[in-house]
């Protein structure tokens, strides 16, 4: 027990969203996956040329994520929540059901990167970007910060005690598995796991 109340005073100390208590309730998100929650809560995810928001409250510290396949579809009913405009009202939806006021929700965003080649421009992760930005502004909700677009698959890990999210980039050596896994994404929604990089904090 004394260990543990050594851990706790040792990570306020800190301040940090690396440092987080072993009760922390971890969910991950998967390709449609729409998660809202607070307190003790990490939601992670793993992106390639697809887009994730993060949205919340600070004044409530209701938060959550989602995870965008593509900006938009008409081919297929079951994709819906895959797609930018019905992912991003529905997440607005789920955080002002546990309490977040639209008029203070923030946002972060990530992902779109470049990982499947030998696709023309603008290519998936482009027309996800740029998605994600303008669906914001149209909506009046601040981007306060971001990482979209590039070259590399990141994980993402969103705090919703803190707000704080950590960003890390998948080893560029295992490239050649991130596109095989980005590609079947499309088909199965899996994905494998990756070496990743030193996390940058948001």
């Amino acid at each position: 027990m004394e260990n543990a109340k050594s851990e706790d005073r040792e990570c306020i100390s800190r301040k940090s969203a690396e440092c987080v208590s072993r009760r922390a309730r971890r969910k991950r998100l998967d390709i449609g996956d729409v998660v809202a929650g607070q307190g003790q809560t990490i939601l992670h995810t793993l992106l390639g040329s697809c887009v994730a928001v993060c949205l919340r409250d600070p004044v409530s510290g209701v938060g959550g994520m989602n995870h965008i396949l593509v900006p938009s579809s008409t081919t297929d009913v079951g994709w819906t929540t895959r797609c930018g405009v019905q992912a991003m009202e529905l997440l607005i939806n789920e955080v002002m059901k546990l309490g977040a006021d639209r008029r203070r929700l923030v946002a972060k965003a990530f992902g779109g990167a470049n990982v499947l080649l030998g696709f023309q421009s603008p290519t998936v992760g482009e027309l996800n970007a740029s998605f994600v930005r303008q669906f914001l502004k149209d909506e009046r909700i601040p981007l306060v910060a971001e990482r979209l677009g590039g070259t590399s698959a990141v994980t993402v890990s969103f705090h919703l005690d803190s707000g704080e999210v950590i960003v890390r980039s998948v080893d560029g050596s295992r490239l050649p598995a991130i596109l095989r896994n980005e590609a079947t994404y499309y088909e199965t929604g899996t994905a494998g796991r990756f070496r990743i990089e030193e996390p940058i904090l948001f």
